[in-house]
Order: C-alpha cells, then sequence, then structure tokens
C-alpha cells in the first residue's frame, strides 16, 4: 500500500477541512430557516395534547434533515472546484 506525499496529505486536509466548514454554514443556516419557520407559523400555539408535544419534536427534526440535506449538492459543488485547484502531484 503506497504512502501519501507531504503534499497530498496536506490537500486532503484542506479538503476535510472545507467539507467541515460548508458543513457548519449548512447546519446553522438550516437551524435559522427552521426557527424562523416555527416562529412564523407560531408552531407552539398547535401542542394541545401530549401526544402533540412528543411528535412535534420528531416533525421538527425531519423538517431539519430536509433544510440540511439540501445543501449537499451546493457543498460538493464548492469542495470539488476547491478540490481541482489544488496540485496533487
Amino acid at each position: 500500500m503506497a504512502h501519501l506525499s507531504e503534499a497530498e496529505m496536506i490537500n486532503w486536509m484542506a479538503l476535510y477541512s472545507a467539507t467541515a466548514l460548508c458543513c457548519a454554514i449548512a447546519m446553522a443556516l438550516a437551524i435559522l430557516v427552521l426557527a424562523s419557520r416555527l416562529w412564523r407559523e407560531k408552531a407552539w400555539t398547535q401542542l394541545h395534547r401530549p401526544k402533540d408535544v412528543v411528535l412535534f419534536f420528531p416533525k421538527t427534526w425531519w423538517r431539519w434533515q430536509k433544510l440540511y440535506l439540501l445543501s449537499t449538492p451546493v457543498t460538493l459543488a464548492i469542495v470539488s472546484s476547491f478540490g481541482s485547484t489544488l496540485a496533487w502531484s
């Protein structure tokens, strides 16, 4: 099994760092959008029964997941374009 050169190792660390940064931004934006939607809908006013309260958390989690996963193509495009600018040899 071949070992990575120093330049390749630095490039991989840069790619992982860029991916982590894009994912952190996407997570923060998804949380902000979800919070604003919940605030606009006043979602807590629909919690009348204990069942509604229990189901509120999985529904909110699913809504956040959908928002977060919508950022995947953008993250892949940004990281791919960044990776293509690196010198790999």
